[in-house]
């Protein structure tokens, strides 16, 4: 099977007292839907968290990976790793690999002294944004992402801003779809947040 399962819509939105990981679940083969229950969106350590729109395989590697990573800084430096060491050491890793890359595009998201997000492609090349989307219908959430978003945002508003942008996409992209994986991570920590408690919201 040469061709990768691909398309997807992951959003990002950094809020004034945390940070927004959104993603559709979706994964598509060629013009064929092949699940609608594919999870995007996934645990690092307890305040830090990776979305990823690309190849399935590649993004579970690489998340197995960056995983075992925290856990060892954990071990040699008695902390947890800052949102932007887990972005820069995501970088370094596509970066090293670029002849054979991941092919992914990654959203690395956290909180340590502040919500951080950083927007990672699969050459390395990093930026940090206040909000950002990534995957087949990134056109889509940024149209909603740019019109909406202010610094001062809540995280419940975050949250309704980051649903809004996976809907858009989601009506426009044939490639998103499926519901959503919503995820938040504020002082407390990692949170995923049911449908049940998404509906309620939006």
């Amino acid at each position: 099977m040469t061709e990768k399962l691909k398309g997807t819509t992951t959003v990002g939105v950094v809020c004034k007292d945390g940070v927004v990981l959104a993603a559709d679940r979706r994964a598509s083969l060629g013009n064929m839907v092949l699940s609608e229950s594919v999870t995007k969106v996934f645990q690092i350590d307890d305040h830090l968290a990776l979305a990823g729109a690309g190849s399935v395989g590649d993004i579970l590697s690489l998340v197995r990976l960056l995983r075992a990573e925290a856990k060892l800084y954990r071990a040699r430096v008695g902390k947890e790793m800052s949102v932007k060491a887990l972005a820069t050491l995501t970088s370094n890793i596509l970066h090293g690999n670029r002849f054979m890359p991941y092919y992914g595009w990654f959203l690395v998201a956290g909180y340590d002294e502040k919500p951080g997000l950083y927007s990672i492609d699969m050459a390395g090349g990093v930026t940090e944004d206040k909000f950002t989307a990534a995957g087949s219908g990134m056109e889509f959430a940024f149209s909603i992402l740019e019109e909406n978003y202010r610094d001062d945002v809540s995280l419940e508003d975050g949250i309704r801003l980051a649903l809004k942008a996976i809907q858009a996409s989601t009506r426009r992209d044939v490639f998103t779809g499926g519901g959503v994986t919503l995820v938040t991570v504020t002082r407390e920590g990692y949170r995923e947040w049911s449908e049940e408690e998404l509906r309620a919201l939006f």
